[in-house]
């Protein structure tokens, strides 16, 4: 099972349950079956600050994503920590299933390119 941590600091209302299934969906598609990983709404002050200590640009973004084990071959009885997705709420707006596909991607070992996109265009 994948444990989803949620928190949601934005301030707007946001469709946890939808997003955390969404998040299993995809996971589960590309063979994660268990692990940790955090999920946080965030406002476009805490999203511009979080891009520019981790990236060095100074924006708010739709969603960002800290990975940690990625896809990697783990010791036995190690819970896998998939790492965190931040999606902001008043950038993202209804169309917020995309930018969690995409940071979910990422969280797996995907970068930007061909091989994303067609994963992007599957789960969506």
């Amino acid at each position: 099972m994948i444990e989803v941590e949620v928190e949601n600091r934005s301030g707007a209302d946001v469709d946890e349950d939808g997003a955390v299934e969404l998040v299993r969906r995809v996971l589960a598609a590309e063979g994660v079956d268990s692990g940790e990983m955090g999920l946080a709404f965030v406002s476009p002050e805490e999203s511009r600050a979080l891009k520019l200590e981790h990236l060095g640009v100074d924006e708010a973004t739709d969603a960002l994503a800290f990975p940690v084990d990625g896809l990697e071959e783990l010791p036995a009885g190690l819970p896998r920590q998939l790492g965190d997705v931040v999606v902001c709420p008043d950038i993202v707006g209804a169309e917020w299933r995309a930018p969690i596909v995409h940071a979910v991607l990422h969280l797996v070992g995907y970068d930007h390119g061909e091989a994303m996109e067609a994963k992007e265009a599957l789960h969506l």
